[in-house]
């Protein structure tokens, strides 16, 4: 590595949060990931770790206050009209593409903003169009959202059109943070050193990454799996199909992480917590039960591993006693301010 990022393998706890961001870095096409928590969390390391993943290595930050151009980029319609071509002018969305495109406090960008990221992420295509003159260009990226729902809610119909969703705990148990404590200590006492001693461990999880991403497009989505799945939505009651297509799409790359064939029960069952935990309602209007897996095998220990022990913390922020670990719990659909 030639930056000193914080490895992604060496996060302590957060193992659902790290599988979640593989999975989307697997099928960018999952509409990425979003993740809620509380200031001081380390949200940004962990989305640098992914990039870090990627053949690319590319990590791009989406400042709040950037315009829509700055975003998709521009057209200089006097090159168009004095030239007769387009000349185009590539913005965050074209640096992004093939890696991360990481929005902190997504909540707090403009709605219309946020429409146009999600399009992006889920077409991996942007596309600009000025004055009858038009530009498209890939955006296949990962994209990353944080926020703090104590500064502002998302509105429903854009918390659904983000593909997961997971909150870290701000309460960890003692243990683990003491453990982030040693992990940062080291990290910032010789980022070299501990970049090397954790360098077998990124190296596996960039390669089961890699490998998951070649392997994906051979295993089908099934109606099998799909006749589970929709049953599984309907009993949740979650409004439009949005979320049976991320979930399919999500237990496609969980078989490819597992280096499966095809789909199972354990990647549907693995991947239910993260698509609809923004999407279920309280109170279904319906008493549907969802059905049970067809097959009764336990999912093995397929998330990212965490070792050695005893070393150093997260990354880039200072060094904090708290630790990262997911929270379940309902949405909330208080409106945005």
């Amino acid at each position: 590595m030639t930056d000193s990022h914080f490895p992604l393998a060496a996060v302590v706890a957060a193992d659902d949060l790290k599988l979640a961001l593989c999975l989307a870095a697997i099928d960018p096409a999952i509409g990425g990931v979003l993740i809620e928590g509380p200031r001081g969390m380390a949200k940004s390391t962990l989305a640098r770790g992914l990039a870090d993943l990627l053949a690319s290595g590319t990590f791009v930050t989406l400042p709040l206050g950037a315009s829509e151009e700055r975003i998709v980029g521009t057209l200089d319609l006097d090159a168009a009209l004095g030239e007769g071509r387009a000349q185009f002018s590539p913005g965050l969305l074209a640096k992004a593409n093939g890696g991360v495109l990481y929005v902190d406090e997504v909540n707090l960008l403009p709605d219309h903003l946020v429409d146009l990221l999600l399009d992006a992420a889920a077409s991996g295509v942007n596309h600009i169009e000025r004055d009858g003159i038009s530009h498209r260009h890939a955006a296949r990226f990962v994209l990353i959202g944080t926020m703090n729902g104590e500064e502002g809610e998302l509105r429903p119909q854009l918390l659904d059109r983000f593909g997961l969703n997971l909150a870290l705990d701000a309460q960890p148990q003692p243990a683990q943070r003491a453990e982030i404590v040693r992990r940062r200590l080291a990290f910032d006492a010789d980022p070299q050193a501990f970049l090397e001693r954790w360098q077998a461990q990124q190296d596996e999880l960039r390669e089961r990454c890699q490998s998951a991403r070649v392997r994906l497009a051979a295993i089908l989505l099934d109606d099998a799996a799909l006749e589970q799945i929709s049953q599984r939505c309907f009993a949740a009651a979650v409004d439009g199909l949005r979320a049976d297509l991320v979930w399919l799409r999500a237990a496609r790359a969980h078989a490819a992480w597992r280096g499966a064939e095809h789909i199972e029960s354990v990647d549907i069952d693995a991947v239910e917590d993260f698509v609809l935990r923004h999407r279920r309602r309280h109170n279904p209007p319906h008493a549907a039960q969802p059905p049970q897996p067809q097959s009764q095998s336990q999912p093995s220990n397929d998330k990212p591993s965490e070792q050695p022990q005893g070393e150093g913390q997260w990354g880039e922020l200072p060094a904090q006693a708290q630790s990262l670990g997911v929270r379940r719990e309902p949405p909330r659909w208080t409106k945005k301010p």
